[in-house]
């Protein structure tokens, strides 16, 4: 199939997803609007119709918490097969809609102003209206995630790589007592291999219990906060979002200073992810160590404005080492499993915020080479959400939005490349 009628093919996914102002990550396995999967998927239609882009970034900041939170799902309409749906959660009165009780990584700020400079006379009014909620979003995060300038996440869903073993030993400390009988959704539309285990769900589920049970009190929520690592793909991402939103103020001729003041705190704390082996990994905040993994996220520093030769290094490693690189960990890791989740598949959306950040520090080669091995990973195995790194197999659910949307705002031959 040449580009052009991949191009096509990614279209119709986005338009098949289309719920009217929301997209679903996909039919069946994920049936409600996903905080990050949104923004990717507002990109996505960015590259064909600018209004609908604007009206997605809309749709999802209509779920704000008054606190300036922004939660992970918003449950639109009922799906009673959905698992854990608005009954678990237990946010009635926290927000304008049903939702979830945790957020996701801040990549929103960044897709606004990608769609603004597409046309900023026909995002003008949109951008103006959506400011001031991502910047109360922002300072969200600076209050309620921040430790010394490193973003941490207090639920392994928030930092979206759910499975990670950036969270293990965090994990591993929680003991899951009371946390019933459940029957979970995600392994009745995927094999059971791809996704987290029992354990791994079984904590989960105690860690919205717990915060429910302390109302979803940011302060309650905070102390003695079991799961507290923090994250380099949490960091990065807010580190990048800060420097969008302060572009964005300019434009719009709004105030910086504050943003541009979380910006140096974020700087000098990202490096505190920084391991001894020069590696940005997970750093478990109660039991005060690095995890010591090379992970996908660990190359984001470039999307952060970090330098690393050390990164460098390791990437290409994994250009080597696999045929569709980045891997979510590293090939040859104790935890290295090319098919489960976070643990090893290699995934289009993080491969094109490292993309874009190598291309941002003048690594244009390894930027292009990431490029065009994504775009022939898509290209012969079509739009899934992960891929196996060794062989390219899809993995996890398919038609995926937020693949569809890398393939035509990054991926895709037609846009130029990266």
């Amino acid at each position: 199939m040449d580009h052009l009628a991949l191009d096509q093919a990614a279209r119709a996914i986005l338009r098949k997803n289309d719920r009217g102002g929301y997209t679903l990550p996909t039919s069946g396995l994920y049936p409600y609007q996903w905080n990050w999967d949104s923004a990717f998927a507002a990109w996505g239609f960015a590259q064909f119709d600018i209004e609908r882009a604007w009206l997605e970034l809309t749709t999802l900041f209509s779920g704000q918490w008054p606190n300036g939170m922004l939660p992970h799902i918003l449950f639109h309409k009922p799906d009673p097969g959905y698992f854990p749906g608005p009954d678990v959660w237990g946010t009635e009165g926290k927000g304008p809609i049903p939702s979830s009780g945790i957020s996701q990584p801040p990549v929103a700020a960044t897709f606004a102003r990608m769609i603004y400079d597409k046309n900023p006379d026909a995002g003008r009014n949109p951008m103006a209206a959506l400011f001031p909620k991502l910047v109360a979003w922002h300072r969200w995060f600076m209050r309620w995630r921040n430790a010394d300038g490193m973003i941490f996440i207090t639920h392994p869903w928030e930092g979206g790589r759910d499975n990670a073993p950036d969270w293990d030993s965090a994990m591993q400390a929680i003991d899951p007592v009371g946390v019933g009988d459940y029957t979970r959704r995600d392994t009745a539309h995927v094999d059971a291999s791809m996704r987290p285990t029992k354990d791994d769900y079984d904590r989960y589920i105690w860690l919205v219990q717990r915060a429910r049970g302390l109302g979803w009190d940011d302060a309650a929520v905070a102390q003695d906060q079991p799961f507290k690592v923090a994250d380099p793909l949490m960091t990065f991402v807010l580190l990048r979002a800060n420097r969008d939103l302060a572009a964005l103020a300019d434009a719009l001729g709004e105030d910086r200073a504050e943003l541009d003041q979380w910006t140096a705190e974020l700087t000098a704390g990202a490096e505190k992810l920084r391991n001894t082996a020069g590696v940005f990994d997970g750093f478990n905040l109660n039991a005060g160590h690095h995890t010591g993994s090379v992970s996908n996220a660990s190359f984001l520093c470039w999307y952060g404005h970090l330098d690393s030769a050390q990164m460098l290094d390791e990437l290409h490693q994994a250009f080597d080492q696999c045929r569709y690189p980045v891997p979510s960990q590293k090939v040859g890791s104790d935890w290295f499993n090319a098919k489960r989740y976070w643990r090893g598949p290699t995934w289009g959306i993080v491969n094109m915020l490292i993309g874009l950040g190598l291309a941002d520090m003048g690594h244009k080669a390894e930027a292009e080479e990431l490029r065009a091995r994504t775009a022939a990973l898509m290209a012969e195995h079509g739009f899934a959400e992960y891929y196996d790194p060794l062989t390219g197999d899809p993995a996890g659910g398919g038609s995926f939005t937020w693949t569809a949307a890398v393939w035509l705002a990054w991926a895709s031959p037609s846009n130029g490349g990266a």
